[in-house]
């Protein structure tokens, strides 16, 4: 097949390339030898642009005497290295005696040349690399030379991303939303401290699955909870018809302070684990059987009768556990009021427990991180890697959205939904 016809802007870089490597007796062997000669082109490149702003920037070109306006002038040049995707470049800066020239292609603190090595970067921080490895990785894989804060440098530019990601407007009406959060050790003043994320996960009106926010904090509280539901309500939630949680502490008086009407429903699977691990290996089996009993009894009417035959078998040797399931009956007895399809939604927390669960897989090299910050780049480099998969809605939502207008036809009526 023939060679397209190129122009004529084409055919002399064509020119200049095959003129470049013969007198250099450069032969092109591998891409080892792509990356070198890439490398030479753009620093030639960069240079050129660079001696050009200044030119802009004194009114005159280099030897001009006659056309200078100003008693500024050039002081020669200082060697930068950048990094690219071809590998590390040396090039000339230009300087000006008053130091009045700040470039504008390659800006003063910049060392990379293009995005896609940056992405790289986030790539790999989002994948839970540390900064040594990322480190090592872009030397083997690259020839790439990157000190640990010149990545803290590139990574911090997603800060302002994350922040404007909190900040932005929500759906209305959420039809679920799981509240969790997960624990990791944090840097402080000298100090490791214990930090909890909070998180929140919403279902909305059309079933699409979408992390809501991500919240560094000191421990779980009353107080905390509340400033998260203030901020859902600032961002334009006006309602969430069920809250799922897992036994959070502070939860129930946070939400019912801002959505009071909203149902609450504690997660059956791990009331279940909490109430029974220390029961004894003997028993568990005929103790988890009569415990089913209650958990998935047709009515609460039925699953009440169950729990005090429960009590009446099992409370002079495990009484814990009837305490326990008693005392949290109002918010695990929820689902009860529900058909099938809403109960298998809403009676365990399993969304956002799969959620944590690969945000954890992310995390686990990271024992202890420097800043919150660094802690909340990274979750939220890993959250938009996870949510790329979040597509569609569950099979079964169009039986669940009927069942919930039925249920919350009074909250719902005159929403567009």
């Amino acid at each position: 097949m023939a060679r397209r016809k190129e122009g004529p802007h084409k055919a002399a870089m064509r020119e200049m390339m095959r003129g470049y490597l013969k007198e250099n007796g450069t032969s092109i062997k591998d891409g080892t030898d792509v990356n070198a000669v890439m490398r030479d082109m753009m620093s030639v490149l960069l240079e050129g642009v660079l001696d050009q702003e200044l030119d802009e920037e004194l009114g005159c070109s280099k030897y001009d005497y006659r056309n200078k306006e100003t008693d500024n002038s050039r002081n020669g040049h200082s060697t930068k290295t950048m990094h690219t995707s071809y590998g590390d470049m040396e090039m000339a800066v230009p300087r000006d005696r008053n130091c009045d020239y700040e470039p504008q292609l390659i800006k003063k603190y910049q060392n990379t040349v293009t995005q896609d090595m940056e992405e790289k970067i986030l790539s790999m921080y989002a994948k839970g690399m540390t900064t040594g490895d990322i480190e090592s990785h872009m030397k083997e894989l690259y020839d790439i030379d990157i000190s640990g804060s010149a990545i803290s440098r590139i990574t911090d530019k997603i800060l302002p991303i994350v922040k404007e990601w909190q900040e932005r407007p929500l759906e209305e009406i959420y039809a679920v939303v799981f509240m969790d959060a997960i624990h990791y050790h944090v840097r402080s003043e000298g100090r490791i401290v214990k930090r909890a994320v909070y998180i929140a996960l919403g279902i909305d009106m059309n079933g699409r699955k979408d992390v809501l926010g991500m919240y560094v904090g000191e421990n779980e509280s009353a107080k905390f909870w509340l400033s998260i539901m203030n901020g859902l309500k600032n961002r334009g939630v006006e309602d969430i018809l069920i809250a799922c949680v897992d036994g959070l502490t502070g939860f129930p008086q946070a939400i019912e302070a801002v959505y009071p009407k909203t149902e609450i429903q504690q997660c059956i699977i791990h009331q279940i684990r909490n109430s029974t691990k220390f029961v004894s290996y003997k028993d568990i089996k005929k103790l988890m059987t009569d415990l089913k009993l209650v958990y998935a009894a047709p009515t609460e009417e039925t699953a009440l009768q169950e729990l005090e035959l429960f009590r009446d078998k099992w409370d002079a040797k495990y009484p814990k556990i009837y305490k326990s399931w008693h005392d949290n009956w109002a918010t695990l007895s929820t689902y009860f009021k529900y058909p099938e399809a809403v109960r298998r939604l809403i009676y365990t927390t399993n969304a956002i427990e799969g959620f944590n669960r690969q945000l954890r897989k992310v995390t686990k090299s990271k024992t202890v991180f420097p800043t919150d910050d660094s802690l909340l780049k990274m979750l939220y480099l890993a959250m938009i890697d996870i949510t790329k998969k979040w597509t569609g809605h569950r099979q079964d939502w169009g039986q669940i959205h009927s069942q919930l207008e039925i249920y919350f036809e009074e909250r719902l009526s005159g929403r567009n939904l």
